[in-house]
């Protein structure tokens, strides 16, 4: 029989050499890259009170906003959707003489505000907290989560297996912008508080365009709009409030979207709008809070150049809400020219 070559006969050991190596550098660059990001840490899973989070590169607020609830200086948020994502903290520490963060989140759910609110209370004292109702407090059958992405691991304890949670190619993006930042060569998309003027630029503002925009977002009615159906997201709101220290300041607003979005007080929409705010209130009054409603029929509401379409108004609209809630907290009296009600006041 013929002797194999020399060759084929090193082939099989030059295959196994080379697997061997492959298999060792993708380990090597696989626990390399889950270094990298627990190093990083780009999205604040070491954050607390004493250990503020780093500059936050994504601008997904879902996994963002933890981190601000975990650390920082604040002693007091706001929780709501967009409507109430224009308030300014800075503005309102200066109302209210606190740490204000903006947790308001886009599109957020009941359940999606609550897991937040839950994650903030937990970690510091609290002086004061502002929640911005929107209709879906009101549904009686709010969705649970949004189509956006709820990392729900991220709003839990830490647990060991979070390091390897966080490593996916999105982290990895973040961890490299996170450390330019840290380098002084990037910026953050969001400010440390939670900050971020997300509507276009005022000098672009186009009343036109406006206008076909809050037509469209028309109120329709809906199953939701009967009075005996049930308000579950406010048993959510009862328990949140009840968590709180009896001396903080306790604030609920109903965030003034267009009136094209309310629909007219006699209809079954503006009925059941008037029903849950009924309720808010019996909840306000026995936990100790300020219940504000701004969502009324009003010359805020009914003016189209307040607003970028029927459910977002311009940033000098955000910045007279602020000193709105200032004077309702301050006098708990209703506005003169009837821009918001008191619905209840300690």
């Amino acid at each position: 029989m013929k002797a194999p070559s020399h060759r084929q006969a090193g082939q099989p050991a030059g295959w196994t050499g080379f697997a061997r190596s492959f298999v060792v550098s993708a380990a090597a660059l696989g626990l390399a890259v889950i270094g990298f990001v627990a190093a990083i840490d780009p999205y604040g899973l070491r954050a607390a009170p004493g250990r503020p989070p780093g500059p936050i590169l994504d601008a997904n607020q879902r996994l963002s906003y933890p981190q601000i609830a975990r650390g920082g200086p604040f002693d007091a948020a706001v929780f709501g959707t967009s409507t109430a994502r224009l308030l300014d903290p800075q503005a309102l520490d200066a109302a209210f003489g606190v740490r204000f963060a903006n947790l308001a989140m886009n599109a957020a759910t009941p359940d999606e505000q609550t897991r937040l609110a839950t994650l903030f209370l937990a970690r510091r004292p609290i002086r004061a907290v502002l929640f911005g109702l929107d209709a879906t407090w009101c549904s009686a059958d709010p969705p649970a989560r949004t189509a956006n992405a709820f990392p729900d691991w991220l709003y839990a304890d830490r647990a060991p297996g979070d390091v390897l949670r966080q490593v996916n190619l999105r982290s990895v993006t973040t961890a490299v912008r996170t450390g330019l930042a840290d380098l002084g060569l990037a910026r953050s998309r969001i400010r440390g508080d939670g900050y971020a003027v997300f509507t276009p630029p005022d000098e672009h503002y186009d009343l036109g365009r406006a206008q076909a925009h809050i037509r469209a977002g028309t109120v329709d009615a809906t199953a939701d709009d009967r009075l005996d159906a049930p308000m579950p997201a406010l048993t959510r709101l009862d328990d949140l409030l009840g968590r709180l220290p009896a001396e903080a300041l306790k604030v609920v607003a109903f965030m003034p979207v267009h009136a094209a979005a309310q629909g007219p007080p006699d209809s079954a929409a503006g009925r059941r709008a008037e029903a849950c705010k009924a309720r808010t209130a019996m909840i306000g009054k026995r936990r100790g809070a300020v219940v504000v409603d701004f969502r009324l029929i009003s010359p805020l509401t009914t003016r189209d150049e307040n607003y970028w379409d029927a459910l977002h108004y311009r940033l000098p609209v955000a910045a007279r809400l602020v000193s709105d809630l200032k004077a309702a907290v301050a006098t708990g009296r209703d506005a003169p020219d009837g821009v918001y009600r008191v619905l209840t006041h300690p």
